[in-house]
């Protein structure tokens, strides 16, 4: 396989780089200096300084309820966040569950709340041409920690995939120094060791692995995979995708930028994207991988990898913690397991994922509101400066956590997170609501790795080393593209997952998959591509 050099992926993408404080954003609409905006506002409010309502103001928050974690009422977080701030969150609690449809059908409707956490590009889209939600790029003058971290680590690349063909942005996203590599597999490494076999670190040697474990068991599959649902296969798919240059699984989008053809193609029909199935299709084939990966419940790919049922699966550092090493090592005390970097392809040593992630919409309603000021002055403390990223990540100094003089942050011992204190009478997210993903992601590199083990440290230091793959240039729809792309969108979704899972299971044989792109092309899978290329040339003609 011919292995993508950083330079190749790099041509064509361009100098598409805005400055963020430029494009208009410093001069957009001023009525957030309206002094009918700014009651509870600080007068002067700037980088790492303590946010602090000039009176007690609230606001209410769409809030992402997850089930390990639920909403409590009492928690520290709340009372600490109100002592700090002067500000009272008011969450509207949704279940993890259903978190996405209630979302839009709240925003649709008018009724969300004025800040609107935990969503991810480019779910907003869809509410941008009826001004459901905020431009927040216009007001990023009352964000100075938020204009400060895109500065300093020349976030701008990354930004711009989020605007829209007005030059504009709706999501004001989770930001990282660095990116971050959490998903990947784990591995039985005694079992490796008991049969002479060396970590894989490519996805051909990870298939050599599997051969010779099922001829050692050959009434197991060696590998099986959780996060089968909603999405078949949504992490499995997408690592192997990454690695031979395609979007696959849970990071699937429609459009793919060719850097050796300097345009955007349908990834759905990539060649690339068609190694990838051969590959899952040859694990499956061979019974190499449980076919059921791609369907079953997390609780059934658990109880088959815990029981030793089978020997890699899915894996983040949370799941390690919290899922498979309490229950496997009870069950086989022996048993050692390491989350593995991730398996290379084609592509080479690439490290693939992006700087930014889910982030926070702001309703329209939010511009009436008399305290707007004070709202946008306490959004970017809480999710962009030092201080309110450490507050939501850690909690009180003293009480939940102790920091040393170096800046090293010690969790207190009565207290549990991801296995820091493993047993410990207290939790950090349970008992606290500290760590919670509606308030707590993004951040300096020493941050997001403090609650790091060293295990998982040694993790970061092998993906840390690869290259980074290069931020593929936007392409913005206007309003009349978005809504045509729209009616497309679902129903060519719809079908390649289909048919990727009848490839991988061998339902539909790979010698029809000429027939399946010309499927693709009755469902306006060309017509797709070129509204993509369109929007692609118009706006680095307009910005670049």
């Amino acid at each position: 396989m011919q292995h993508i050099s950083r330079r190749q992926a790099l041509i064509g993408l361009g100098a598409l780089t805005f400055v963020v404080a430029g494009c208009g954003e410093d001069e957009a609409p001023k009525k957030a200096a309206d002094s009918a905006n700014k009651a509870g506002a600080m007068a002067s409010f700037g980088v790492n300084q303590q946010f602090k309502a000039t009176e007690a103001v609230s606001f209410d928050v769409l809030y992402n309820n997850h089930p390990f974690y639920p909403l409590k009422n009492d928690w520290l977080f709340w009372q600490e966040l109100t002592k700090r701030t002067n500000v009272t969150l008011k969450p509207v609690a949704v279940p993890l569950s259903d978190y996405e449809k209630k979302r839009g059908l709240l925003v649709g409707s008018g009724q969300a709340p004025l800040i609107i956490p935990k969503t991810y590009h480019p779910a907003e889209e869809a509410f941008v041409a009826s001004g459901a939600i905020l431009p927040v790029s216009d007001y990023l003058d009352l964000m100075p920690n938020f204009k400060d971290k895109i500065a300093k680590w020349k976030l701008e690349p990354e930004l711009n995939t989020l605007r829209q063909a007005d030059g504009k942005f709706y999501l004001l996203p989770g930001v990282h120094e660095s990116p971050w590599v959490d998903y990947s597999l784990a591995v039985r490494t005694d079992i490796l060791e008991k049969h002479g076999l060396a970590i894989p670190k490519t996805w051909e040697e990870l298939y050599t692995v599997l051969k010779a474990l099922k001829k050692e068991y050959p009434d197991l599959y060696p590998m099986t995979e959780r996060w089968g649902v909603p999405t078949p296969g949504g992490n499995l798919i997408k690592l192997v995708a990454q690695a031979y240059g395609a979007k696959g699984g849970w990071e699937y989008q429609h459009a793919t930028w060719d850097s050796a053809a300097g345009k955007f193609a349908y990834t759905g029909a990539m060649p690339q994207y068609k190694q990838a199935i051969e590959y899952l299709h040859k694990l499956v084939d061979e019974k190499l991988l449980d076919p059921e990966s791609f369907t079953q419940q997390d609780e059934q790919a658990k109880q088959k990898f815990n029981s030793g049922k089978s020997f890699v699966i899915g894996a983040n550092a949370q799941t390690m913690v919290n899922d498979y090493r309490p229950t496997l090592t009870k069950l086989v005390p022996d048993a050692k397991i390491v989350k593995i970097p991730v398996p290379m392809g084609p592509v080479g040593e690439y490290k693939i994922q992006t700087r930014i992630e889910n982030g926070v919409m702001i309703s329209k309603k939010a511009l009436e509101n008399k305290n707007f000021v004070a709202m946008m002055q306490f959004v970017d403390w809480i999710y962009y400066s030092d201080q309110g990223q450490e507050f939501a990540k850690w909690g009180v100094e003293g009480t939940t956590y102790t920091k040393d003089a170096s800046g090293k942050f010690t969790l207190n011992k009565d207290i549990d997170f991801i296995g820091l204190n493993a047993g410990a009478p207290k939790h950090l997210q349970k008992d606290f609501g500290f760590s919670n993903g509606v308030f707590a992601y993004g951040g300096p590199t020493k941050l997001v790795q403090s609650t790091f083990s060293e295990e998982e440290l040694e993790f970061q230091n092998v993906m840390n080393a690869r290259q980074l793959w290069p931020v593929e240039p936007p392409h913005p729809f206007n309003d009349v593209e978005r809504e045509q792309a729209t009616l497309w969108e679902t129903p060519l979704k719809d079908f390649v997952t289909q048919q990727t899972l009848k490839f991988i299971l061998g339902e539909r044989d790979l010698s029809e998959w000429d027939a399946y792109v010309k499927e693709l092309e009755g469902k306006n899978m060309t017509a797709y591509v070129n509204l993509v290329n369109t929007a692609y040339e118009r706006f680095k003609k307009e910005h670049g």
